[in-house]
């Protein structure tokens, strides 16, 4: 039964810490490829689990997270809340364009139409973001083909981060 053996997983890594996907599916009797499928199923209820690469590598739960599974009748499963999309605004060239798609980033982006491309064939658009952090990773990804006009806070972190590189490449 899946629900069941997602309550075992959890309980799996609240014991041992660690553990990869091919230990999980031999405790579980399962596939490796069924875990990978748990753990992605845990993911998107909201359990803060996550995956750690290399040699001694697996999965654990955030540190932290202290929701206790005594029994697989009484597990809900954490129930997360986005904050309200917000908009930004944002001056991107033609290559920039191409970028954004081929990366998926800053996606949906809006081209805005009714304003004219400046001579450099830059435009206007607009996309959502849920957080000004994975927004700011996102435009900098497609320097120097993306100019964030607004909201401020936005232009202020991708300016932060962009001090902070290169204060550590100093001529």
């Amino acid at each position: 039964m899946r629900a069941g053996r997602l309550v075992s997983v959890i309980m799996i890594l609240q014991r041992r810490g660690r553990a990869t996907a091919a230990q999980l599916a031999d405790e579980l009797e399962v596939s490796p490829r069924t875990i990978l499928r748990d753990i992605e199923e845990l993911s998107g209820a909201g359990v803060p689990v996550y995956a750690v690469r290399g040699p001694g590598g697996g999965f654990e739960l955030l540190e932290g997270f202290d929701r206790q599974v005594s029994d697989p009748n009484t597990w809900t499963p954490v129930n997360r809340r986005r904050g309200p999309a917000r908009r930004g605004t944002i001056r991107i060239s033609a290559q920039g364009r191409q970028l954004a798609a081929v990366l998926r980033v800053l996606q949906p982006l809006r081209v805005r139409r009714s304003v004219v491309a400046d001579a450099a064939g830059w435009h206007q658009a607009t996309f959502r973001f849920a957080t000004l952090g994975a927004a700011a990773s996102d435009v900098l990804s497609l320097s120097p083909h993306v100019e964030v006009l607004e909201p401020p806070a936005l232009r202020g972190e991708v300016a932060e981060r962009l001090r902070a590189a290169a204060a550590l490449y100093p001529r």
